[in-house]
Parts: C-alpha cells; structure tokens; sequence
C-alpha cells in the first residue's frame, strides 16, 4: 500500500474538494451527514486518500485493486466509487445509511439522535 503525507498542499487541497462533494451529494440527494462526526471524517479522510492515490473516490471501506484486465488500471471491489450504486439503489432506502455510514437519511439521524437522548 502507498504511503500518503497527509499533511501535504496536494492531499489538504483534495480533503477540501471532497468534503465539498459528500456536501453536495448530501444535498443533491437529501441526505444527512451520520451524527457521529468520527464516521463523517474517516470516511471523507478516506475518500480523499484514494482520489489522490488512485484517481477516483473508491469507497474506502472495501479494496481497492489492480484491473489486469483494463490497463493496470484500479478499480474496487463490488464497484464502488462514491456515491456508490449499491448504497443509493439498496442501503440508504432500505437501512437508512450506505455501508460507510456518511450518507444518512434524515429518519436514520432522527432515530440514532433519539437513541442517544439528543
């Protein structure tokens, strides 16, 4: 696995545009940030450390691995770039959160804050 100074201008600059974008995949699709800040910035941390190592915003929660059979390319398993199609199509509808958790319905943070007594 590469190493990644995560203190460097290119990785801060990428950290920034990608919590811009799960912002703007929250709003496009109604969604709500989990209510725990610890998932939200491991996941966002997690998706920026891909794009810069591997181009796209792999989820960060599964491999990412070489496609021999495209170029050497990368690719990850179950496909899954963020937002990825199994969270949009199957878990956030029917568990309320994709598999990383970042990406919540607004009932899912409701009954996790009541939950917590908040």
């Amino acid at each position: 696995m590469e190493q990644l100074d995560m203190s460097s201008p290119e990785f801060l600059e990428e950290l920034a545009k990608t919590k811009k974008f799960t912002d703007k995949v929250c709003s496009q699709f109604g969604y709500m940030y989990h209510p725990n800040d610890d998932v939200n910035e491991g996941v966002i941390l997690g998706l920026a450390r891909h794009k810069v190592l591997y181009g796209k915003r792999f989820c960060p929660c599964f491999m990412v691995v070489t496609d021999t059979e495209n170029s050497g390319k990368f690719k990850s398993a179950d496909d899954r770039v963020c937002p990825c199609k199994p969270a949009l199509e199957h878990e956030i509808p029917k568990e309320g959160k994709c598999h990383c958790g970042i990406f919540c319905t607004p009932e899912y943070v409701a009954s996790q804050m009541e939950i917590k007594g908040l």
